[in-house]
């Protein structure tokens, strides 16, 4: 049944793959963002006249008290992401990540639905051998990390709720991103042909953008069996190292020189793989490869301007 969804951070790399496939889901959608990049990633919307947009803050409270109330469920996109952006501006990072949430759940009703995206770096260090479960205690090692999880408890101990850890995202977008590590290792590949890694036996978890909006589409469709609980939201077949996944893009682009150094480390160090069997027994199971991926990025990436997408 057709509902409508307020998505915060529409605009962003997910949210503007997002809101596309809750259109052709027949949802209507009401995207917010300030566009803190100027991007202009939903202009692709705008002929559907179930989709609207606002300019504006998620923080702010007389917005979101005025669109809140209107809407059946609620998706917080919007957020500082990723450990170098938080750690950039530690007081934005918890302003946006867990006060605008905060916000959101304080305005909305018990009737309303809240979608939740967290990430399944709040896992933290693990030793990258044991399956992390839902049940597996979180331990986020970053600021960015931390925030999220903090978000994702305050909601859970609510009404109506469903939190999705996401895997390491990797696919394009309107609004590409290059520093998700798949994106940023097959756009290396295509452009300068090497790559320096460090820490390659590190292990995560991927999974395509468009398996994660349809993995929203999937709990709007299915909450009155999945509201109260968090869910792993990945690739089965994609618990790689580092190392596996440089040497995977290599079969896509045989001249990428990929070299293995001692130097540097992660922010979140992340290391571990990840069970998504909590969600497949809830009936969904994301199916886009890895290989898929990089087929796909390596076609995006011809029609790049010679500038960033960087999240920053």
């Amino acid at each position: 049944m057709p509902t409508h969804v307020l998505v915060t951070g529409a605009a962003g790399y997910l949210g503007s793959v997002l809101c596309e496939h809750l259109l052709a889901a027949g949802h209507r959608v009401t995207a917010i963002d300030r566009l803190a990049h100027n991007q202009a990633s939903l202009l692709h919307l705008c002929a559907d006249p179930r989709f609207e947009f606002v300019r504006g803050d998620a923080r702010c409270e007389s917005l979101m008290a005025r669109l809140v109330p209107d809407a059946d469920v609620l998706i917080p996109l919007a957020a500082v992401v990723g450990a170098p952006a938080c750690d950039g501006d530690p007081w934005l990072a918890r302003s946006v990540n867990v006060e605008a949430v905060r916000l959101i759940d304080r305005l909305r009703s018990a009737r309303q639905l809240v979608i939740f995206p967290t990430t399944n770096s709040g896992y933290g260090t693990q030793t990258g051998e044991t399956f992390c479960t839902e049940e597996t205690p979180l331990e986020p090692v970053s600021l960015y990390g931390r925030t999220k999880v903090e978000a994702e408890r305050l909601l859970l101990e609510r009404p109506n709720v469903v939190t999705l850890r996401l895997a390491t995202v990797f696919g394009t977008s309107p609004r590409l991103r290059l520093d998700l590590l798949v994106n940023h290792f097959v756009h290396a590949a295509a452009t300068d042909g090497y790559l320096v890694i460090f820490e390659k036996d590190f292990k995560r978890n991927y999974v395509h953008i468009r398996d994660v909006a349809d993995c929203f589409l999937h709990v709007i469709a299915n909450a009155d069996r999945m509201t109260g609980r968090p869910f792993n939201v990945g690739l089965d077949a994609a618990n790689l190292s580092k190392a596996e996944l440089a040497l995977r893009i290599k079969e896509h682009v045989p001249r990428f020189c990929v070299v293995f150094d001692e130097v540097g480390s992660d922010p979140d160090k992340r290391n571990y793989v990840v069970s998504n069997q909590r969600l497949r027994e809830a009936g969904f199971e994301a199916r886009r490869s890895l290989d898929d991926g990089i087929r796909e990025l390596l076609r995006g990436y011809r029609m790049l301007p010679r500038s960033t997408y960087a999240n920053v």
